[in-house]
């Protein structure tokens, strides 16, 4: 909070995500009251997440070329307007679900560029690079205090007004942060790389992912715990309303305490003064939300739920925040964009293949079930995962210690 630029960005960035929260909410919300259907839930989440994983390597690739401070005015203007239409449509009673869709795949396409340049344009925020692990943990900490006030805003305005204020404060919400990154004094960035086709450029960065072993696996865990886990959140009305049998407040109260684990386990992880031990912890964590899916798929009571969503959500936090930061920490500069673009991809962008395939599988086997399948591999992919830090670490520690994060072992 010392630099300047990472407090301006941190404020407003703040605000911005209440409003992103209270929109996911009534998205899904909605999409539920006008369907009833599992399966379309799960489509208006697909919808709104393959952009993510279609586009999220070449905005990587324009992430290492463009200017990543005015891509973000430019992305956040954009996302004001797709509010606004939103909004517009829900308040006007002209919504349907078709609309829910398109306008899904619309913001889905501007984050797929928005998220990548924003997790590389972190490092320029920051005076010192030794000051990185903090900062994405204090990210993740905003992202997570929002996720537990967004719910809860969003609970209470459906019951009272209904979906459509909840867009309209969304809208309203990207003003704090537009204007936040325009008081921004960013240095001018080093030089990018040599011009070259998208292609090549892209596949250098495959290339680096595929052959930089603990990166490639903590990529691959993220994935799957995405694909299998995550798809939890577009279950949730579900929970909330048939399986609990309550209303919007409930879905409100079950995601605030998702968000509150969230921002429990990011706390934790600001106050960590090095990076060492995250092998261990991020397969702990992934172990820690497997289970608690689990034991939320079998509760039918409100406090037992929140409990156990609690955990899950902690767990969660834990494994994305600590993968991010080794991986943020330990990429070479050149190439931050195009990993980050790949780390979107495990982690937001195999979620719209899970919220299709829960979608499916819970019209057929019911959301209970669904969800504990999807616990049940994350718990397996944590096994393997561990089963191979030994070779991990044989990587990483000559770079911690190049690096000053662990000392030589003297003769």
């Amino acid at each position: 909070m010392k630099h300047r630029n990472y407090r301006l960005y941190f404020a407003g960035q703040s605000i911005s995500l209440v409003g992103t929260w209270m929109q996911r909410i009534a998205m899904s919300w909605l999409a539920y009251r006008l369907t009833h259907s599992p399966l379309l839930l799960g489509v208006v989440g697909f919808a709104g997440q393959i952009p993510t994983f279609i586009l999220s390597p070449f905005a990587g690739v324009l992430a290492d070329r463009w200017n990543r401070h005015r891509t973000l005015v430019v992305t956040q203007v954009l996302a004001l307007i797709q509010a606004v239409i939103l909004a517009a449509l829900v308040l006007t009673g002209t919504v349907a679900v078709w609309h829910l869709v398109v306008l899904s795949v619309i913001l889905g396409t501007i984050n797929a560029l928005d998220i990548p340049v924003r997790q590389a344009f972190v490092v320029q925020l920051l005076g010192r690079k030794e000051d990185l692990g903090n900062a994405i943990a204090l990210n993740s900490s905003m992202v997570n205090a929002a996720r537990l006030v967004g719910p809860s805003i969003a609970g209470v305005l459906i019951s009272a007004f209904g979906e459509g204020w909840c867009f309209l404060v969304n809208a309203l919400s990207y003003l704090p942060v537009i204007a936040a990154l325009l008081a921004l004094r960013i240095a001018p960035a080093a030089a990018r790389p040599a011009g070259g086709r998208v292609m090549d450029v892209l596949r250098e960065g495959f290339h680096y992912v595929r052959d930089f072993t603990p990166v490639r696996n903590m990529l691959l865990l993220l994935a799957l715990v995405s694909l299998m886990g995550m798809p939890y959140q577009i279950l949730m009305p579900i929970f909330a309303k048939d399986i609990l049998g309550g209303d919007a407040h409930t879905l409100g109260f079950l995601m605030g305490a998702s968000g509150l684990g969230a921002l429990a386990g990011t706390v934790y992880l600001a106050t960590r003064r090095t990076i060492r031990g995250f092998g261990r912890l991020i397969t702990v964590s992934a172990v820690v939300f497997g289970l608690g899916l689990i034991a939320f798929s079998l509760s039918h009571a409100v406090w037992l739920s929140m409990t156990l969503v609690f955990v899950a959500g902690l767990g969660m936090m834990v494994q994305m925040a600590s993968s991010n930061t080794v991986i943020q920490t330990v990429i070479d500069d050149d190439k931050r964009g195009r990993v980050m673009s790949f780390f979107t991809m495990a982690f937001m962008g195999m979620a719209p293949f899970g919220s299709l395939l829960a979608g499916a599988l819970a019209s057929r086997i019911g959301a209970p079930s669904t969800l504990a399948l999807g616990g049940g591999f994350c718990v397996a992919g944590a096994a393997l995962f561990a089963s191979r830090l030994k070779e991990m670490r044989k990587v990483l520690h000559p770079i911690y210690r190049q690096m000053g994060i662990m000392p030589e072992i003297g003769a």
